[in-house]
């Protein structure tokens, strides 16, 4: 399968200055363009050395470019699209890194020409951080990367090879199906920790100092995911409100039962459950998408003394 000489990267964030740094290392003849909206992101690439070309407009990234890849939130797809529309090469492949993928096909579909092949994607991977300094090159590795083209085929395929170059495992899935499964698994766990963050912040009979000061494991993890980029997440709730707002009905339905069993000292419904849910941890590990580190891999004991200085 022949790689991409040509790749265009708009949006330099954590996953375009990722995919930047693992293109360097992964593919390091490939001639890489790139382009941000923000004056001062465009200026920290350049100073990272991450591209060959830093571009002010999208239009100009993408000339002659073999491949685009879509770095920006799912609701500017559709506008972003339409800015690089004329500019593209024929016979491009056009694809995003988006958590939503129904909503994007069907924007990319709508303003972008038929000479060029759509292949919307994901890679399931990410931090909490953002910006063009939090990107590192094994992000993808050892991660799923899901392709969701209307009709599988050579463009699709050439994709797939590009991402498994990247060190990702690439599964190849219905568009709407990818938004049902990422509502249960991505979607709904960041809503109840901005949920759950919010009211405790919120709460008057305990001060912000003292839900922070006193933060245990459970708390400081939902506030890593509730510290993730809000314009991101605000696009991707408002663009798979449908799979969301279905999930959230059935979480609803099942927190109620939870409660009621509370309520009524059930505990062996309680247990019952918690055994389940230790089981699905444990198929998370089996299938590599976590580690058994402690704590989730935090540090313990006293910080490491600094090293002395190279005296040369």
């Amino acid at each position: 399968m022949l790689s991409f000489a040509r790749v265009s990267i708009i949006g330099m964030g954590l996953i375009g200055s990722s995919l930047a740094r693992a293109i360097r290392v992964r593919m390091p003849t490939v001639r890489l363009s790139v382009s941000d909206s923000s004056a001062d992101v465009r200026a920290r690439v350049e100073a990272l050395g991450l591209a060959d070309d830093v571009c002010d407009l999208p239009a100009t990234a993408v000339i002659d470019a073999e491949l685009v890849i879509l770095c920006v939130p799912v609701g500017a797809m559709g506008a972003v699209a339409a800015e690089i529309a004329d500019d593209l090469a024929e016979g491009a492949v056009v694809t995003d890194v988006g958590s939503v993928k129904a909503s994007v096909l069907a924007a990319l579909t709508a303003a972008l020409p038929a000479h060029v092949h759509v292949v919307p994607g994901h890679p399931v991977a990410g931090t909490e951080r953002s910006g063009p300094d939090s990107g590192f090159a094994t992000l993808f590795e050892g991660r799923w990367c899901i392709l969701t083209p209307q009709q599988p085929g050579p463009a699709s395929r050439q994709l797939q090879a590009f991402w498994e170059r990247l060190g990702a495992k690439v599964e190849l899935m219905d568009a709407a199906h990818h938004d049902r499964v990422l509502a249960v698994t991505s979607h709904l766990p960041h809503l109840i920790a901005y949920s759950i963050v919010g009211t405790a912040s919120d709460l008057e009979t305990v001060t912000r100092s003292e839900v922070i000061k006193y933060s245990a494991g459970g708390f400081r993890d939902f506030t890593r995911i509730a510290a993730s980029d809000p314009v991101m997440w605000r696009d991707v709730f408002l663009t798979n409100r449908e799979a969301v707002l279905e999930t959230l009905g059935r979480f609803t339905e099942d927190l109620v039962a939870l409660q009621r069993a509370i309520r009524w000292g059930e505990g062996d419904t309680l247990e019952a459950l918690f055994t389940r849910t230790r089981a699905i941890r444990r198929s998370i590990i089996d299938e590599g998408q976590d580690t058994e580190a402690e704590d989730f891999g935090r540090p313990h004991g006293p910080p490491a003394e600094p090293a002395d200085e190279d005296p040369r």
